[in-house]
């Protein structure tokens, strides 16, 4: 008799519960000529080619190619900012519609560390994702009540279908080793997933192996090559992340501490000084203000 299959686990939800992503469309039409979109500190950009052909270009030491040339409707997807050109025949122009992404926590954000500079993705690729794009290019091609700020929520449907893809098609996107590579792994991502919801749960590495439904050695090894550390590592990074989140939010350190699975304010301070070179209040000094 063979045994019943593992129950689906969802492996997003909680990363952006947690930490959210905010798109807002700022361009739909055609663009000619060049187009410079500048690097914006905590911004990403979200830009679907819906027809027509585009060249785009990238600095030198931007990690990304120096020149790529698209002739087939493609999505382009900046995770971090960087600095970028759209070249467009003069007369033919090519028809975007283009959004910027704020992931919350900026370069922190869980996400941003594990994607690549740049993901292009020919939208003949991902069938999936022809009803959102129906969508939206019906409500950027019309003008009616609310269709702005429609279009910001599909470009977030969008992107959390893009991450979905990702998740099963990394290597494609040159993903190699980070996050993403570890929620692909079905065993890894069992664990990952409740280290992501549970963070406070007193974790041990045995713990998440039986998680994981593997031994301790064969679960370290495996995390350490496919995530790219080890889980102790990446369970206080996550643990940091959220206490950032948590901070910027207002909430007393004692609480975060509790929260987290630390037995006081003062261990965790101990804890972000290591890794994160300061004290949590000197931190959150470092912040620029909230307009």
């Amino acid at each position: 008799m063979t045994s019943p299959p593992a129950p689906a686990i969802d492996r997003l939800s909680t990363l952006l519960e947690r930490f959210r992503v905010r798109a807002r469309l700022f361009h739909a039409g055609p663009l000619c000529g060049v187009s410079h979109f500048a690097l914006q500190p905590g911004q990403g950009f979200l830009h679907v080619l819906q027809r027509g052909e585009l060249v785009v270009t990238h600095g030198a030491r931007s990690g990304a190619p120096r020149r790529i040339t698209l002739r087939e409707p493609s999505l382009l997807f900046y995770a971090r900012p960087l600095a970028h050109s759209f070249h467009n025949p003069p007369v033919e122009g090519a028809d975007f519609n283009c959004a910027t992404v704020e992931f919350e926590g900026g370069a922190q954000h869980p996400l941003v560390r594990a994607l690549p500079p740049l993901v292009v993705l020919p939208l003949a690729r991902v069938p999936a994702l022809a009803p959102t794009l129906d969508l939206l290019f019906a409500e950027t091609e019309a003008l009616c009540c609310g269709s702005r700020l429609l279009a910001d929520r599909l470009f977030e449907v969008l992107l959390l279908q893009l991450l979905r893809w990702l998740l099963d098609h990394g290597d494609e996107a040159g993903v190699s080793t980070g996050l993403l590579n570890g929620l692909a792994h079905p065993a890894l991502a069992r664990a990952l997933t409740a280290l992501h919801e549970r963070p406070g749960d007193p974790w041990s590495v045995a713990a998440m192996a039986q998680c994981a439904g593997m031994s301790r050695s064969a679960f370290a090894a495996a995390f350490r090559d496919t995530v790219g550390q080890a889980p102790a590592d990446y369970l206080v990074g996550w643990r940091l992340s959220l206490a950032q989140a948590r901070l910027r939010e207002g909430a007393p350190l004692k609480l975060i501490a509790l929260e987290l699975g630390y037995g006081s304010a003062s261990a965790l301070s101990r804890v972000f000084s290591q890794r994160l070179g300061s004290a949590p209040r000197d931190w959150l000094r470092t912040l620029p203000a909230q307009g």
